[in-house]
């Protein structure tokens, strides 16, 4: 619940591998942990161990593993579950950010454990840990107004203006960063859900 003081070990970012989706919506999730990543001067490197991109931080004296999975998105949870279970990090130590579609742009929400609510990274990382104790980033991308249209809409690039409100809720949850790797997540929680997009 917000107001716990949680000790996280390990943030994911959620997206497809490969230059042709760098751009596309459903790698919001990847943008967030590449730019934290730049932000506590690590790099990503390739670990085939844990079919992943793995950063490793030192913050205030704590390991905090960076992951992005590199599987594609229904195969997300292979990569996590592996990271996870070799360092023995739990479910409720973790923070998998992600893109959203019940969310308009600009708007970002911390939520604790759950269900997959339709999202296949999600789906599959549920499957793999077990269950869904791990806390989400959710970066709202907005919804294309169908379910016949997600497929589509998720995998191609965002509008101008929706690209700038989505960047302008990363760039928060970014300045709110240490407060959450520091486990205050009520007061990240409050500044990322009282936020009015510009």
């Amino acid at each position: 619940m917000p107001g716990e003081q949680i000790e996280f070990g390990l943030i994911a970012g959620f997206g497809n591998p490969g230059s042709e989706y760098a751009n596309t919506r459903h790698n919001a999730g990847f943008w967030f942990v590449d730019e934290l990543a730049a932000r506590l001067g690590v790099s990503f490197t390739n670990d085939k161990r844990f079919f992943s991109q793995v950063a490793s931080a030192q913050v205030n004296g704590r390991k905090l593993l960076l992951v992005k999975p590199m599987n594609f998105m229904n195969n997300s949870g292979q990569g996590l579950a592996a990271v996870s279970r070799f360092f023995k990090i739990e479910p409720t130590q973790i923070l998998v950010a992600h893109d959203e579609l019940d969310i308009p742009p600009g708007h970002i929400r911390l939520k604790n454990s759950g269900g997959h609510g339709g999202h296949n990274g999600l789906r599959d990382s549920l499957a793999k840990l077990g269950n869904g104790d791990f806390w989400r980033l959710r970066i709202g991308i907005g919804h294309p107004g169908h379910k016949s249209a997600v497929s589509g809409y998720v995998l191609k690039r965002a509008s101008a203006d929706d690209q700038r409100l989505i960047d302008e809720a990363i760039e928060l949850a970014l300045s709110e960063s240490m407060t959450i790797i520091d486990g205050d997540i009520n007061v990240a929680t409050k500044a990322l859900h009282s936020h009015k997009p510009t």
